[in-house]
């Protein structure tokens, strides 16, 4: 199948983008990397009016160190964050999760942005913007706005974005010394869609963790927090016993949606065994 006609157009700037995002709103439809976009656009699953190329924007690219945040480009590849040794020193949690990604030629050519604004709920990176309490960047007409990752994403596909705002950058706290993370996923092949995968974020202080983030993707219509299990493992000594509770606690309040290969149960089974792996055993 081909896809419907639209008219392209490759502005030069931020403010050119906000101009056609102002006078096209809906029936327009970014193309970054176009890992996504390119497929839609050829299943017919999206028939925009106009296609606004905006891979010719230098300042949408880039990884940097910004006072007490990371600042991600939202032109920033999948590569690029695996590869930065910014990212390995304060963000440890996207290093681990960048090789889950489909495979070497997507993440050369998929970005950032594009994965969060679409908001994939088997995505690796809006659950990794989840779990380190990341903040997204997003300019329109009206200025810069800063949501928090908490806000941001609200159901299948869908964010808080509006219409006539681009995604520009992501920023994450600088991981500090105490920093721990973890990063799983279980898929039938390496490279597929996540069957249930797991990001953690935590300072841990001796045998025990604090201030937990724990989220799960591919279980609903969009990355989800395990509020309740956080809250279990709160400042508690990691022992075989407490994380068998917290498994039995992630199990019961997940609700997972089947898939064609996967029943409701499968998953919640498959989402203890991650955190089981994942969680630091005191000795």
């Amino acid at each position: 199948m081909k896809a419907a006609a639209f008219d392209y157009v490759k502005p030069a700037s931020i403010d050119q983008v906000l101009a056609l995002l102002h006078t096209h709103g809906d029936d327009a439809r970014m193309l970054a990397g176009g890992q996504t976009l390119m497929a839609t656009l050829n299943m017919r699953l999206s028939e925009p009016q106009l296609v606004i190329d905006i891979t010719g924007i230098d300042s949408l690219r880039g990884i940097s160190v910004q006072g007490p945040v990371l600042r991600i480009g939202a032109l920033t590849t999948h590569t690029d964050i695996e590869l930065s040794p910014l990212v390995a020193r304060h963000a440890p949690l996207l290093k681990a999760a960048a090789p889950h990604i489909a495979h070497r030629a997507i993440r050369n050519r998929g970005t950032w942005g594009g994965s969060i604004a679409y908001a994939d709920p088997a995505a690796e990176w809006p659950t990794c913007l989840l779990a380190l309490g990341g903040t997204v960047i997003a300019r329109g007409p009206r200025g810069e706005r800063r949501i928090a990752a908490d806000d941001f994403f609200t159901g299948l596909y869908s964010t808080a974005l509006q219409v006539d705002e681009l995604l520009v950058a992501c920023e994450i706290p600088l991981a500090g010394a105490d920093h721990w993370s973890g990063f799983s996923e279980l898929a039938r092949r390496h490279g597929d869609y996540a069957i249930v995968g797991l990001g953690v974020t935590a300072r841990r202080k001796g045998p025990a963790l604090h201030d937990l983030r724990i989220v799960v993707l591919g279980v609903d219509v969009m990355p989800v927090r395990a509020r309740q299990t956080e809250a279990l493992l709160e400042g508690h000594a990691l022992g075989l016993s407490t994380v068998t509770q917290a498994v039995a606690s992630l199990r019961s309040e997940i609700e997972p949606l089947p898939d064609l290969t996967n029943t409701s149960a499968t998953k919640r089974y498959l989402a203890g065994v991650l955190l089981q792996r994942m969680l630091p055993i005191a000795d």
